[in-house]
């Protein structure tokens, strides 16, 4: 994998386009800092983050597969060959 490089803005710009997952990277951020004060230990931390991990996995997985529909479809529409409605023969 190449290594990617991306100003602020960009990075910004981007997860603004997947709202989910940068309320996933605050929220981690947050515990990080200990704004809630709840995480006291560092076992307590961990499973936080592991938690935080495997549902940021679970949302970028979701958003995948839904640009990946929305583009397969989009490849479909635009098909000359494709019958999307009618009586089938």
């Amino acid at each position: 994998m190449a290594h990617l490089t991306a100003t602020d803005e960009e990075l910004i710009r981007r997860l603004n386009a997947h709202p989910a997952i940068r309320r996933r990277l605050e929220s981690m951020l947050s515990a990080v800092e200990g704004e809630s004060g709840d995480l006291k230990l560092a076992d307590d931390a961990e499973m936080r983050m592991i938690e935080e991990v495997r549902r940021m996995g679970q949302e970028a997985l979701q958003a995948w597969a839904s640009r990946q529909t929305d583009q397969c479809s989009q490849e479909i529409s635009q098909g000359k060959t494709t019958w999307r409605e009618g009586k089938k023969n």
